[in-house]
């Protein structure tokens, strides 16, 4: 069981695609859509990043910073960025304590195997650092998720 609506996020975010800390205070007064997704490169994780930059600006205009999280490294993000032209960071949890505070890393299936992994989860925290909606795995729409958001 993760952090939920009403908690505050942690106060250490993790480290982006450059290496630079990311602190829940280098946001103060912004909105924060802290999205977690399960890999770089793979076609449902690349349409919601895509969705998100195609509507950053007006993600932008209504008060929210974009950040994206998930294991992979600071080079994978590096190229995932350049690759389809994020204009927002992604923090590399290679260490997976975001990802497990927040409770979006837990057990999955495939196939009948069961394996380790990041469910899909949106978080919107607000300009407080309290987390104030959730946008399960089951709600999350890969291709719309911008629109979601900002709806």
């Amino acid at each position: 069981m993760g952090l939920q609506i009403g908690d505050k996020a942690p106060a250490i975010l993790g480290v982006n695609q450059d290496g630079k800390a990311l602190k829940l205070s280098d946001f103060t007064g912004e909105k924060i859509v802290l999205y977690f997704y399960p890999k770089d490169q793979t076609p449902g994780c690349t349409a919601q990043a895509c969705s998100l930059r195609d509507g950053y600006d007006d993600l932008r205009k209504a008060g929210y910073q974009v950040i994206g999280v998930s294991v992979d490294s600071e080079a994978s993000h590096q190229k995932f960025i350049a690759k389809q032209n994020l204009p927002f960071q992604l923090i590399a949890d290679v260490d997976k304590k975001l990802s497990e505070a927040f409770g979006t890393w837990g057990e999955k299936s495939m196939y009948g195997k069961q394996y380790m992994g990041m469910f899909r989860t949106t978080f919107i925290i607000n300009e407080n650092g309290v987390i104030e909606k959730i946008i399960t795995p089951k709600e999350v729409n890969t291709k719309t998720h911008a629109q979601q958001i900002i709806a």
